[in-house]
């Protein structure tokens, strides 16, 4: 079985939250997200949140707490998602050029539910913003992911 590590950072700021359009090789149009990604070895899961942030928001991330942990499985792999409250300070940028992040948008809480395509990503998170609820598991994560490495 593989393990993937996921952190992400949960930034509300006059009625929106942050989100970033990512490109993946499996899907044909960008998804939107929270900003995050993948651990590097040897990284705590705060400075993972903290560095994908920056880098595709152009924006720095302060963790303010724990958010929610969701996790679920594509067939063999298992995902962990941390998610943290954070607070960011900057001005939001275009994306580094090669990164695979499309756009970074702040988006009203009324429209997250459209605008996350993807129920694994969405539900943990409306479930959050609704009552707090700090974890989120589903068996079937309900969609594949192949980053371009």
């Amino acid at each position: 079985m593989t393990r993937i590590h996921l952190a992400s950072g949960l930034a509300i700021h006059d009625g929106a939250v942050l989100l970033v359009a990512s490109s993946y090789a499996s899907h044909d149009v960008p998804l939107w997200n929270l900003p995050g990604g993948r651990q590097q070895h040897g990284e705590l899961l705060r400075e993972t949140a903290v560095r994908e942030v920056y880098e595709e928001t152009g924006l720095t991330a302060t963790i303010l707490d724990l958010a929610y942990v969701s996790e679920s499985y594509d067939g063999d792999t298992h995902f962990l998602s941390t998610v943290f409250l954070i607070e960011t300070a900057g001005t939001l940028r275009a994306p580094l050029s090669d990164d695979h992040v499309a756009e970074a948008a702040w988006c009203p809480l009324d429209q997250l539910r459209s605008r996350l395509a993807v129920g694994v990503v969405r539900e943990p998170l409306l479930t959050y913003l609704a009552n707090h609820t700090h974890y989120f598991g589903v068996h079937d994560a309900g969609v594949t992911i192949r980053w371009r490495d």
